[in-house]
C-alpha cells in the first residue's frame, strides 16, 4: 500500500529509552552451549537489554515519552492530540500501552491507538498520524514503539532465544513545522506480503504456547533482503536521490548480516548504515527509532535518512525523512 501524502508532516523529535541490565552472550553459552563467536557470526549480537522486573512495554512506552518531551521543549505536552503506540509483545491487550502513555500525559479524549504489525508497526504507526492529520482530526503527536521481548522469549530455544532485546522510542510528529531543526517525513510506503512462501510460520508469537519462536529464520532472512531492498529503492528512485546522497539508512536491527545484504544490493556504503544490534539484539518495531534517536544530533541541513523495515507475517516498509 502507498500512503498519498497532501499535506506536509514532520517529526520533530525522538528519543529511547533501554532498561539498564546487560545480558551478554556469556548467558547463552551458559544456558544452551551456544559460543559467543557463533551468535556474533550469525546474527552480529554481542550483547543486549532486559527489562528488570516491574518493567513492562507499558513502563518503557512511558519512560520514553517522558524522555521526548523533556527534549523538547518547544513541543507543549497539552497540545499532543493522538497517541499511536507500536508493540506486538504487550503487557495488557486490554488497558495497552497507547493507554498507559495517554493516562501517564493525563490527556482526555484524544484518539488513542494501539497496533501491531510485528517490526514494521513504526511505519504503520507513522501513517495513521499521516491519515488523523490528513482527514483534519489531529495536529500533534506522540508515535511510540515499545518492546518487551523478554517477557515472552524461551531463551533455551537455540534457533532464536539469543536474539531478543528490550526497548521504546517515541517520536514527537506535527503537522505544522514546529523549528527549523524538524525532518519533513517526506513519503512511506508500507505493504503486507503475507501469500509469501512461510509467511504464517517463519516467526510467530502465540502467548499460550512457547511465546516467540523462529522455526524459518531462513525465510525471513531472505525474505527481509529482498524487501527492504527493495522498498528502499522504490524510494530512491522516486524522490531522485542517488545512493551517495543518502546521508543514513537505518534498517529493521534483526540481524547485521540482513543490513549488509541490503546496503550491498543497493549500492549503499555500509558506514552509512546506523546499526545497533551489536549492543541491543533485536528490538523489534523499536530498532529503527532507537537507531534513529542515536544519529539525531548528527543531523545537519539537507541530510537524507531512510528507516527501512520487515517483520514478520509478512509485513515491510520504508520511510524518507529530509532536514
Amino acid at each position: 500500500m502507498r500512503f498519498t501524502q497532501y499535506h506536509p508532516v514532520y517529526l520533530h523529535h525522538v528519543a529511547a529509552y533501554l532498561p539498564e541490565a546487560v545480558v551478554t552472550n556469556a548467558h547463552f553459552t551458559r544456558i544452551n552451549g551456544l559460543a559467543s563467536e557463533w551468535i556474533i557470526e550469525r546474527t552480529g549480537i554481542r550483547e543486549r537489554r532486559k527489562a528488570a522486573p516491574g518493567e513492562n512495554a507499558n513502563t518503557m512506552a512511558i519512560a520514553a515519552t517522558r524522555a521526548v518531551l523533556a527534549a523538547a521543549p518547544n513541543f507543549a505536552q497539552e497540545s499532543i492530540d493522538l497517541i499511536v503506540v507500536g508493540t506486538y509483545t504487550p503487557h495488557d491487550t486490554i488497558f495497552t500501552a497507547a493507554h498507559a502513555v495517554q493516562r501517564d500525559l493525563g490527556i482526555n479524549e484524544i484518539p488513542t491507538v494501539s497496533i501491531s504489525s510485528a517490526c514494521s508497526s513504526l511505519l504503520n504507526a507513522v501513517e495513521i498520524v499521516e491519515g488523523y492529520f490528513a482527514m483534519g482530526k489531529a495536529t500533534r503527536a506522540v508515535v511510540v514503539v515499545t518492546e518487551h521481548n523478554t517477557a515472552y522469549n524461551n531463551e533455551e530455544d537455540t534457533m532464536a532465544g539469543h536474539l531478543w532485546g528490550d526497548g521504546a522510542a517515541a517520536l514527537l510528529i506535527s503537522k505544522e513545522r514546529i523549528s527549523s531543526e524538524d525532518l519533513h517525513i517526506a513519503e512511506v510506503i508500507t505493504g503486507g506480503a503475507a501469500p509469501v512462501s512461510k509467511a504464517d510460520e517463519a516467526v510467530t508469537l502465540k502467548p499460550v504456547e512457547k511465546g516467540i519462536v523462529m522455526p524459518f529464520g531462513r525465510d525471513v532472512f531472505q525474505q527481509a533482503c529482498t524487501y527492504m531492498a527493495r522498498v528502499t529503492q522504490t524510494l530512491l528512485d522516486k524522490h531522485h536521490i542517488a545512493t551517495p546522497d543518502l546521508t543514513y539508512l537505518i534498517p529493521h536491527q534483526a540481524n547485521l548480516r540482513i543490513s549488509k545484504n541490503v546496503t550491498k544490493a543497493l549500492g549503499i556504503d555500509p558506514e552509512r548504515a546506523v546499526s545497533n544490534i551489536e549492543r541491543l539484539g533485536n528490538t523489534g518495531c523499536a530498532g529503527a527509532a532507537i537507531g534513529l534517536a542515536e544519529v539525531w544530533d548528527t543531523l545537519k541541513a539537507g541530510n537524507k535518512v531512510i528507516i527501512t523495515v520487515f517483520g514478520g507475517g509478512y509485513s515491510y516498509g520504508a520511510m524518507l525523512l529530509n532536514k
